[in-house]
């Protein structure tokens, strides 16, 4: 399969994954937080058959998961400032918040948090990042030049990240994807060698946010 093919087959997928998760006519109908860790090893498997290089040339080591730790903790501190922010300008704010927080009512806490840390979060940013918007960038790059390729390739991958989220109808959850996603694109197209932190800050911001610090 080409590599225009498996991009775009990749993002088709993720989008219908994200589909039956938060769409008004099929949420109602799939345990989430089930279909969620379902998806994100679909989109693992994906990401490792369709572009088995994403991993070359990357080092995990302390100073990448340190890293990681602080990108975390600024972008909580991000997000922080942000939903302050938000309350005071939109009135539908909070309440879109605490609809995306009572997703958890019902579950382990723990459970979820080690979901979140070990699976989703690691998953969501190898599959992203790591192999679509790098395939993205290779793609690009012979055409356009390496810089602009890679630029390109971090507002396309964006995109498609954000754009997914638009089924929940959840405003203030599309704009989280956005930020969220713009941090992680844009820290991956200036310092693509720091992935592996960026995975480690994806898993620790993930279960930080949703369960163990959350912004209430």
């Amino acid at each position: 399969m080409a590599a225009r093919s498996r991009i775009i087959t990749a993002i088709i997928v993720a989008a219908v994954l994200w589909f039956i998760m938060f769409s008004p006519w099929t949420a109602p109908h799939v345990p989430f937080w089930g279909a969620m860790a379902a998806s994100s090893c679909i989109l693992l498997t994906l990401g490792f058959i369709f572009f088995p290089d994403w991993h070359k040339g990357l080092e995990f080591n302390l100073s990448q998961v340190l890293l990681g730790v602080a990108i975390a903790a600024v972008m909580w501190g991000i997000f922080y400032l942000g939903d302050k922010l938000s309350s005071l300008i939109f009135s539908f704010a909070r309440p879109q918040v605490d609809n995306i927080y009572a997703l958890k009512d019902g579950s382990m806490k723990w459970l979820l948090a080690a979901q979140l840390l070990l699976l989703t979060g690691p998953a969501e940013e190898i599959f992203w990042r790591g192999c679509l918007q790098k395939a993205i960038g290779d793609m690009l790059e012979s055409g356009t030049g390496r810089k602009r390729g890679r630029l390109t390739a971090a507002l396309i991958t964006l995109a498609a990240y954000t754009l997914i989220h638009i089924w929940s109808f959840n405003f203030m959850l599309v704009m989280a994807a956005l930020v969220a996603g713009a941090v992680w694109g844009l820290l991956y197209y200036l310092k693509p060698q720091w992935l592996p932190a960026l995975i480690v800050s994806h898993a620790i911001w993930d279960a930080a946010v949703f369960v163990v610090f959350p912004i209430m």
